[in-house]
């Protein structure tokens, strides 16, 4: 008889069923009068491996290893199967091909984990995505996780099935069986708090009046912005901030955010969904596939890993060419797609860009400050960055060395809490403007961008100015209007006025002297 038990594989920030399915053939033959076991369904090495793994388990876990030839099918069996997280569901099915198990228990559940050589369970990657997916599919009232994935996978599985965090072998056979009694994992309300204590605050910021203008305007609509300056003048202290006035994230949010983490095997025990706003800062060095994802088999780079948060680059220009250039799909679309041999991935990656960047190689920008770059290593310098990704980027914000008064000073900014209420109210005004769907102003476009950023004859003549003074493009023209239309928001105003329209030109500008 074929027992079958539920897994699941990992594909892109998704999982897919997968049925272990094993059974006795009397067809095979002995090695060596031990067990053979013939693992079938596309599996890699990692999987193949898993009969020594699973042995000596057994051994170790006093149930003795099955004699015979055992055929373990992975199906679909044309669904690549990667990794060590069958273990668990491979020995069980053993274990009931060989009677210790009843069929028909095994059947009322799934199994998630690698088996160390004692029987012990260690934690895999993906019980997230994989609990979603064996929630979604009504097929098995429960899973086995190991302890560590434990909360990670009930926050997958809801209340669609209950999820048990198990240590060993042992444990599992005896939950399946009945003999042992194990509490189902639950998931506290206290982790999906965020904001934490020692969370960086714009308090700290001495000055940079601008600067933290254009930080709540960046929050309050999810506009990309860039830092411009010489060294050590509070870019990377204005950007750390970003994530902390940033609304709290929905559960759907958290839910998205958690599985690509999950997918990767950075979730643990400890923290086991990312409650708050992500903020990735990768170095210059990073390739164009750490950076969007990639591989023989996809996996999300950096920008999935950003994804509902903030994405930081610094020092702009000295990123390669090639691997700013990834960056043009994501930014418009909030998705990226990754195509191999092997198939494609589609992962998300919706984030706010924030970057910073020195206005010359020598990082002083102005001669009074000792600069010495020419005209032309100027030029250079800044022909890093395209003109096509300098228009994606809503705010482009110089920020200046502090005068000595300020630099001596104590900071008496608002706290992040503060801005962060103004930026909220923002947001869901933008929210109560399309019927209830939380969409942010940098995402109009089309029909409802006409709709919410209609002018009046004086913006319009304001912005036909701009247009031809600043010889801006289409997608720069939008994006003024988007800006103007999250300060106005930011105002409680209904309509877009001239004020809120002469700032965000102003922003827009690609002046960096």
């Amino acid at each position: 008889m074929v027992n079958t038990v539920l897994s699941g594989a990992i594909a892109g920030v998704r999982a897919s069923v997968v049925e272990i399915e094993a059974n006795q053939n009397s067809a095979g033959g002995f090695w060596r009068g031990e067990g053979v076991v013939s693992v079938v369904g596309l599996p890699d090495l990692a999987v193949e491996e898993s009969r020594d793994r699973v042995f000596s388990a057994f051994v170790n876990s006093g149930f003795l290893p099955p004699r015979g030839f055992f055929v373990v099918n992975l199906a679909p069996a044309d669904l690549k199967k990667e990794g060590a997280a069958f273990d668990l569901g491979i020995a069980l099915t053993l274990l009931g091909a060989t009677g210790i198990l009843s069929p028909d228990a095994l059947k009322r559940f799934g199994a998630l984990g690698e088996l160390a050589l004692d029987g012990t369970l260690r934690a895999v990657r993906g019980a997230l995505p994989v609990a979603d997916a064996l929630g979604e599919s009504g097929r098995v009232e429960a899973l086995l996780v190991p302890k560590a994935n434990a909360e990670e996978a009930a926050l997958g599985a809801g209340k669609q099935l209950k999820v048990y965090g198990i240590s060993t072998l042992a444990e599992a056979v005896g939950v399946i069986s009945g003999a042992r009694s194990v509490a189902p994992a639950s998931v506290a309300e206290e982790i999906f708090r965020p904001f934490r204590e020692g969370s960086p605050d714009l308090a700290d910021v001495k000055g940079q009046l601008l600067g933290k203008r254009a930080l709540e305007i960046a929050a309050a609509g999810g506009h990309n912005l860039l830092f411009f300056g010489p060294p050590g003048t509070g870019k990377t202290m204005l950007a750390l901030r970003l994530p902390g006035i940033l609304p709290p994230m929905t559960r759907g949010e958290t839910l998205e955010t958690s599985r690509i983490h999950s997918v990767l095997g950075m979730l643990s025990s400890g923290a086991p969904i990312v409650a708050d706003r992500p903020f990735r800062a990768p170095h210059h060095t990073i390739s164009d596939a750490g950076l969007i994802g990639g591989g023989h088999d996809p996996r999300p780079g950096e920008i999935s890993l950003a994804h509902n948060g903030v994405l930081f680059l610094d020092e702009l220009p000295e990123f390669k060419r090639n691997v700013l250039e990834v960056l043009r799909q994501p930014l418009e679309c909030g998705e990226i797609t990754v195509s191999r041999a092997t198939g494609s991935c589609r992962f998300p990656a919706r984030f706010i860009l924030c970057a910073a960047m020195n206005p010359c190689p020598c990082g002083r920008g102005d001669y009074a400050l000792g600069c010495k770059c020419t005209v032309e290593e100027k030029r250079r310098y800044l022909k890093k960055i395209s003109g096509p990704l300098l228009d994606r980027i809503d705010l482009k914000v110089p920020v200046r060395q502090l005068p000595e008064n300020e630099l001596v000073a104590s900071p008496q900014g608002e706290t992040s809490a503060a801005v962060r209420e103004r930026v909220i109210a923002a947001r869901e005004l933008q929210k109560a403007r399309n019927g209830g769907v939380a969409v942010a102003n940098a995402q109009l476009s089309g029909k409802a961008l006409q709709k919410f950023c209609a002018l009046d004859a004086a913006g319009v003549k304001l912005l036909r100015q701009a247009v031809t003074g600043f010889n801006l493009s289409p997608r720069s023209y939008d994006r003024i209007l988007r800006t103007a239309r999250t300060i106005a928001d930011l105002a409680q105003s209904e309509t877009i006025r001239e004020e809120h329209l002469s700032e965000a030109v102003i922003y827009n500008r690609n002046d960096f002297s």
